[in-house]
């Protein structure tokens, strides 16, 4: 079997770690897999795991070029003769939609997000199988959009558990961060992110500030990068850090690598997000290094969460109730939380996923 998957690019994000990851675990099957991209700093690890990467734009939405760059993708494809075409992301489903008119390849579409409805999106779901990344991402499809049941599957992302593995851990690495942030001892609440609006940290930080008098030991780690058009947000959650005079034990960490490591150090991993996410890969991949999560009710998140089981839900916004259940969850004493995630959200079973897809497709 050949495959092709498209993205706009293939730089830092789920989507991209999730071509990544279906392109390794593809080839280590002997199906030959090929990713088309505008580039960016994961292309050689397609290469370096086995895979072939081809540079096109597939990210501009420049409609004047889109009649040339469909014309030189279906030579392209025509070249290739794959057996599935697998789009995730809506400038390359389009182009590559039009593309396939007249070759027919079987296609294969990827809704990752809430994307706004209109007739843009609506590309999204003209693949032959609609993979839908939660049961949340499924039922806004299905809401938006004539879409029928037997096109629709939910695969959500996979965890890769031989990297999530409690097991398996860099301890030269946690040694020094546990002396950076001082958390000998301490009780730590952690939450993983770009730092951007939609994360709410604000409210994480209102929590962490309400509770610090009753859990003294308590300390909070906010990982994530800022970008650049993010940075005066940054700078007003900083404020509210040292307004609270919180500085010594609220954290911004910055972008780390190694977050396997920080969940395995976590009492507690908190999602506030206002906006829905649709699927919640943090939350699975704290799970899987044992660490509960309390996340806000909403969107592909409550798949991962389940209250009272794997963690709590809170309403978005709700300081109070987020502090009382950072307490509760410090002391609720949660199992199997891994074998939740095992069960569920392994990489193993999301590419099992798609490959059977592929094949009902291909057959």
């Amino acid at each position: 079997m050949k495959v092709v998957q498209l993205l706009p690019e293939l730089n830092e994000g789920g989507v991209e770690r999730g071509v990544v990851e279906l392109n390794r675990e593809l080839v280590r099957r002997g199906i030959e897999s090929i990713v088309i991209s505008s580039g960016g700093k994961q292309t050689r690890k397609i290469a370096a795991d086995g895979g072939r990467h081809l540079l096109f734009d597939v990210a501009s939405k420049n409609p004047f070029s889109a009649p040339g760059r469909i014309r030189s993708l279906k030579t392209m494809l025509e070249e290739i003769a794959p057996d599935i075409i697998h789009a995730r992301s809506r400038v390359p489903a389009w182009l590559a939609y039009l593309a396939n008119q007249k070759q027919h390849c079987p296609f294969v579409t990827t809704v990752h997000g809430f994307n706004s409805v209109n007739q843009y999106s609506r590309v999204m779901t003209f693949g032959d199988r609609v993979i839908c990344v939660s049961g949340a991402i499924r039922d806004y499809v299905v809401e938006h959009y004539a879409v029928p049941q037997e096109k629709l599957v939910i695969i959500p992302r996979g965890v890769d558990l031989d990297q999530f593995d409690p097991q398996h851990l860099d301890q030269s690495f946690m040694d020094e961060f546990i002396a950076r942030y001082d958390l000998n001892g301490k009780f730590i609440v952690t939450s993983v992110g770009r730092i951007t609006q939609l994360k709410d940290y604000e409210t994480l930080i209102s929590a962490l500030v309400l509770i610090k008098q009753s859990v003294p030991t308590l300390v909070g780690l906010i990982v994530g990068g800022v970008h650049e058009d993010k940075k005066d947000y940054f700078a007003k959650l900083q404020q509210q850090v040292a307004e609270q005079d919180a500085g010594d034990y609220i954290h911004f960490c910055g972008s780390q690598e190694k977050v396997q490591e920080i969940y395995s150090l976590s009492h507690v991993v908190v999602s506030s997000s206002k906006k829905p996410e649709s699927f919640g890969r943090s939350a699975a991949e704290a799970l899987a290094m044992g660490a509960p999560v309390i996340a806000t009710n909403h969107g592909g998140i409550l798949d991962i969460v389940i209250d009272g089981k794997t963690g709590f839900l809170t309403r978005v916004g709700d300081i109070e109730q987020l502090a009382g259940k950072i307490i509760e969850a410090r002391d609720a004493g949660f199992v199997g939380l891994r074998e939740h995630v095992i069960e569920n959200f392994s990489l193993t079973q999301m590419v099992e996923k798609t490959i059977n897809v592929y094949e009902e497709l291909s057959l």
